[in-house]
């Protein structure tokens, strides 16, 4: 079974339909990119949350 981590619920982490994988939608230096594939990547400074109720909220 596959850890939940941050990058489950960020707006970066987005599903690229040619590799047919999730993949870091952001720019990661060399260091980042090992640390996000081999799943140490915490505390990302790219994190935002995948929050679609937000704007919901901020209406009432």
């Amino acid at each position: 079974m596959r850890q939940v981590s941050n990058c489950d619920s960020c707006v970066n982490y987005v599903f690229d339909e040619e590799d047919e994988c999730y993949v870091c939608d952001m720019n990661l230096d060399e260091d980042d990119m090992v640390r996000f594939l081999t799943g140490t990547f915490d505390n990302c400074p790219y994190y935002q949350l995948d929050d679609e109720y937000q704007i919901v909220r901020h209406q009432m």
